[in-house]
């Protein structure tokens, strides 16, 4: 079973911090809040990990992966980001958004759209996952927690448990997390096209 990790949200514990990276850094896989809802995450590189998560999720290839980052300068390195894409991403990080960008080298062919080379990326606006990010060193390969038949993403982490505990390493327990899943917005083609409404406010693209 999954290890129930309690940690403040606000001022997290650097022990309790560098544990969860610990289970990343081994292959294990985590459920997480962020400033929209849980998620699944997983270390970058880690293939194992990310087929439990498409397990979980039942998810098929085409599955789309977010790489949940520290900062502006971390998606650069992992996404091609021109003039105006940047602008827009200084304007709206960090927050509850995924945005969608052409994959650079960076990123693992198995994480990219198979047709379009592209990634998700987002910066949470989140006190313990900037935590994490800055002790763990790169993103975090991510999926937001929703289980097959959810209309919602998961929210508490008891319910996480009884649901997938015996499927995860851990599950971090920092407070309540809100309800909706991230707002996704395409930046691949030169424009910025809302594949999703969520958490985020697009109400300037619509």
């Amino acid at each position: 079973m999954a290890r129930i990790i309690e940690i403040h949200p606000t001022d997290p514990q650097p022990r309790l911090v560098a544990a969860v990276v610990q289970v990343i850094r081994s292959g294990g896989v985590i459920a997480y809040p962020t400033d929209s809802s849980y998620a699944l995450g997983c270390h970058i590189g880690d293939k194992r990990a990310m087929d439990r998560i498409r397990r979980i999720r039942r998810a098929d290839k085409n599955h789309n992966f977010t790489l949940v980052c520290s900062d502006l300068s971390e998606i650069s390195t992992y996404a091609r980001v021109d003039n105006w894409a940047y602008r827009l991403l200084k304007a709206m990080t960090p927050g509850p958004y995924t945005f969608i960008l052409p994959a650079t080298r960076e990123v693992p062919k198995r994480l990219q759209h198979p047709k379009r080379r592209t990634i998700g990326l987002r910066v949470p606006d989140h006190r313990l996952v900037r935590d994490m990010l800055e002790s763990l060193g790169e993103p975090i390969m991510s999926s937001t927690l929703s289980l097959p038949g959810d209309d919602m993403p998961q929210t508490d982490p008891f319910e996480i448990e009884r649901l997938i505990g015996h499927q995860i390493d851990a599950i971090i327990d920092a407070g309540p997390t809100g309800i909706e899943p991230t707002s996704v917005i395409d930046l691949s083609s030169g424009s910025a096209e809302v594949l999703r409404v969520g958490r985020g406010d697009v109400s300037g693209f619509l």
